[in-house]
């Protein structure tokens, strides 16, 4: 793995604002010799400081696996140049294969824990540690996490916050519909205070 690129540091207490508006993303995580991505579409913030996470992982898949044995993963929030590559690791399961050496993906090693991450067509990156939470950890499919840095490119996030235009098109964000649709975070406004 890569050093970090042009990726600029997000503030924590910002950090919730990367996925906020809803994203699919993608999910690295590792145990220190095996590495998985995956895609996942349910994703929020639910906490601001420390900024904390929840993701729906399903508790069967090889990525679930890597976590528990880590207790560190990894969001990637994909702009659209990484929307193939989105469906396509969502849609192969990580136990039969390699999905970085198949599909060709480059990551780099995140400052404070060492999860991979990818930043080629990805807008932004936080690095999690796993809330453990033991009465949950067998019923639900849902993970709790603590982002413990962030990044993100500044072509698209800068000043905490996003920033959509033409320039950046291939860096906005994806929404998954559903059976490989996609929708565009584009053709943003800005919303004006009513008098009253």
């Amino acid at each position: 793995m890569d050093t970090l690129s042009r990726f600029k540091p997000v503030a924590l207490e910002h950090a919730s604002r990367l996925i906020n508006h809803g994203p699919t993303i993608l999910v690295t995580s590792s145990d220190g010799v095996r590495h998985n991505v995956m895609a996942a579409a349910w994703s929020m913030p639910v906490e601001f400081t420390p900024p904390r996470i929840a993701v729906v992982i399903d508790k069967k898949t090889f990525t679930r696996e890597l976590i528990h044995a880590s207790g560190n993963f990894a969001i990637c929030v994909p702009g659209a140049a990484a929307m193939d590559l989105t469906f396509t690791v969502g849609s192969v399961s990580g136990r039969e294969t390699d999905k970085f050496a198949q599909f060709e993906i480059d990551a780099v090693k995140g400052p404070v824990l060492g999860v991979p991450v990818i930043e080629q067509g990805i807008a932004a990156w936080m690095e999690c540690r796993l809330i453990s939470e033991k009465h949950t950890e067998d019923a639900y499919d849902t993970c709790f996490c603590e982002v413990v840095s962030a990044a993100a490119d500044p072509r698209v996030f800068d000043g905490g916050h996003w920033v959509f235009d033409e320039s950046n098109r291939d860096l906005h964000t994806i929404h998954h519909l559903g059976a490989g649709n996609f929708a565009l975070a584009s053709d943003a406004v800005k919303a004006q205070t009513l008098a009253g």
